[in-house]
Order: structure tokens, then C-alpha cells, then sequence
């Protein structure tokens, strides 16, 4: 698959979404956990889709139970947790891996888009972030100590 937009997902709902959908959108790609020392970042996510979604943003969030387990639950469990704890609005789609064997073909192309320091592709940790521009090019990628409020220049800047 060459380009973002040549890939689909299922969301938490069960539903395939064609990325396509989001053609011409800045997207903000993160992957997530429900009990994690970054959880609080929803927050921050939900921010960043409040401030830009009329003006052509959305944060697409995929949980991931790969590091420490920590998003053990159902996709009805995460879609709960999201809403109860964040009110969140954006997309959420299904656990998903993002290292291994298993890799999302999503996740294995954004790594190979933009591999992280010194070059090793594999995601570090839960809240690592994707930046994509309108023509579906990944223009960053953030370690989960940078904040959705940190990214939120950026956004604006291809905004």
C-alpha cells in the first residue's frame, strides 16, 4: 500500500471505515490505552478535535493493548471509558497491534513513513502520535511525552 489513503479499519463499533473518508482532512493518528500513565491525553485529543474538526482536523484514535496491557478491554468497554472519562467525539477504532507480526498494514505503513529516533520503526509506547497532512502525507511523528496541546502549532500550521 503506497499511500494513507489505499488503507482501511474497523472502527470500535465493528464497522470498515475506507481511510479515504478522511481524504483532505489534517489528521492526527495516535495509539491509545485505557490504563495508562498517558490516559489523561484524551483530554488533550478531545481539545484538539473541539478547537479544529470544522476547519478540516480529526484525531483517529486505535487502541492498543501491546504495552503493559493496558487496554485489556472489550471494544464496548474502551468506547464506554472514552466516553464516560473524556467525552470524547473523534473516531475510535478497534484494538489494533502496532509492533509484532500482527502489525496494523496502517500502522506498519506510518512507521515506515516516519520511523522514530535513530531510525527504529517500532512504536515505543502507548500516545505515540502521527501527524498527517491534508494530502494524506505523514509530516511528524511524537513519543507519548509530547501533549496533544504541543502538537496543536502544527495543526494549525497545515490547517
Amino acid at each position: 500500500m503506497s499511500d494513507l489513503y489505499s488503507f482501511s479499519a474497523h472502527t470500535a463499533k465493528g464497522d470498515n471505515v475506507e481511510l479515504k473518508h478522511y481524504q483532505g482532512r489534517v489528521l492526527l493518528i495516535v495509539n491509545t490505552a485505557s490504563k495508562c500513565g498517558f490516559t489523561p491525553q484524551y483530554d488533550g485529543l478531545e481539545q484538539l478535535q473541539q478547537t479544529f474538526h470544522e476547519r478540516g482536523f480529526d484525531v483517529l484514535a486505535f487502541p492498543c493493548n501491546q504495552f503493559g496491557k493496558q487496554e485489556p478491554g472489550s471494544e464496548e468497554q474502551i468506547i464506554e471509558f472514552c466516553s464516560m472519562n473524556f467525552n470524547t467525539t473523534f473516531p475510535l477504532f478497534a484494538k489494533i497491534d502496532v509492533n509484532g507480526g500482527a502489525t496494523h498494514p496502517l500502522y506498519a505503513w506510518l512507521k515506515q513513513q516516519a520511523p522514530g529516533i535513530l531510525g527504529i520503526g517500532a512504536i515505543k509506547w502507548n500516545f505515540t502520535k502521527f501527524l498527517i497532512d491534508s494530502d494524506g502525507n505523514v509530516v511528524k511523528r511524537y513519543g507519548s511525552n509530547t501533549t496533544p496541546a504541543a502538537i496543536s502549532n502544527d495543526i494549525e500550521a497545515l490547517l
